[in-house]
């Protein structure tokens, strides 16, 4: 079994008419491996820069329209607020690499997220939602029994366009379920608790291959290529927890924050070799 990571419908009808030949333009799929996390109300939680702050914790809800983010974060992100329509975003870049081009989001303090956050529900304070406006642009692979899900581009696919939203007044007074919801947790004495820990930087791709976890690429600069990593260096053991597969690698870095000093162990052709990485800062 060999699997790459990075630490970075269709349908014919036959015989009405010859398959058209693929064009030679078309740029190929290009695939992207999300970290994900599972919430404690079981939402799927991805990671995301928007105009270079962040970042911010989003779920995935193909039920959702389009892209909410809340007020507060497009304060924090620059993004302009409109009354009605979308606000455009100067760059949305989710964790894995995938930046979307041309993103729009609206910006809304939806009231399902202000009741988990007024009662801390999801274990984690959630800024926003992507929804069908960017999620219809990918083939989306879920796999619970992996740490990532697989982001695949279409080329040539055009998703539907989006019927316009309409203004967010008209939720039929559901709007106010939030603000309830956080006064009555102040009531009862609930405070949520969000454990705030930046995610340590490594910068290093790697891929599974007969059992064992190489290193396919050193970003420049990186804490990695500061250490002295190398391209097909095998990593054995990192706190002295030994590594063999992808998972083993990314629960030894998971609680890892930034500034934290890890020692590698790494097999380089005959010999064995100790790196120490300072983790820097990441997404």
């Amino acid at each position: 079994m060999r699997r790459r990571f990075a630490l970075a419908l269709a349908c014919g009808l036959l015989g009405l008419a010859p398959l058209a030949a693929a064009d030679p333009k078309t740029d190929p799929p290009a695939k992207f491996e999300i970290p994900y996390r599972l919430t404690d109300t079981k939402h799927v939680m991805v990671r995301a820069k928007i105009n270079g702050k962040g970042p911010f914790n989003l779920i995935l809800d193909t039920g959702a329209p389009a892209v909410f983010i809340t007020k507060g974060i497009a304060k924090k992100a620059d993004v302009p607020m409109t009354e009605k329509g979308l606000s455009a975003f100067d760059k949305f870049e989710i964790e894995g690499g995938l930046v979307v081009e041309a993103a729009k989001a609206r910006v809304e303090d939806l009231f399902q997220l202000e009741g988990m956050n007024g009662m801390g529900l999801a274990g984690v304070e959630l800024h926003g939602v992507i929804g069908y406006i960017v999620l219809a642009k990918y083939k989306i692979q879920y796999d619970f029994t992996s740490d990532r899900l697989v982001f695949e581009t279409q080329p040539g696919f055009e998703p539907p366009p989006l019927v316009p939203l309409e203004n967010s007044k008209n939720q039929g007074g559901l709007e106010t379920l939030g603000p309830m919801v956080k006064m009555l947790s102040a009531l009862m004495g609930i405070k949520p608790n969000f454990e705030v820990v930046p995610r340590g930087f490594v910068g290093l791709e790697y891929e599974e291959k007969d059992d064992a976890v190489i290193v396919t690429r050193v970003l420049p600069k990186s804490p990695a290529a500061m250490a002295g990593f190398k391209v097909g260096d095998k990593i054995e053991t990192v706190k002295n927890t030994d590594i063999e597969t992808g998972k083993d690698l990314t629960r030894a870095l998971g609680k890892a924050g930034v500034g934290t000093k890890l020692k590698f162990q790494v097999k380089r052709g005959d010999q064995t070799e100790t790196l120490t990485v300072e983790l820097g800062k990441g997404l």
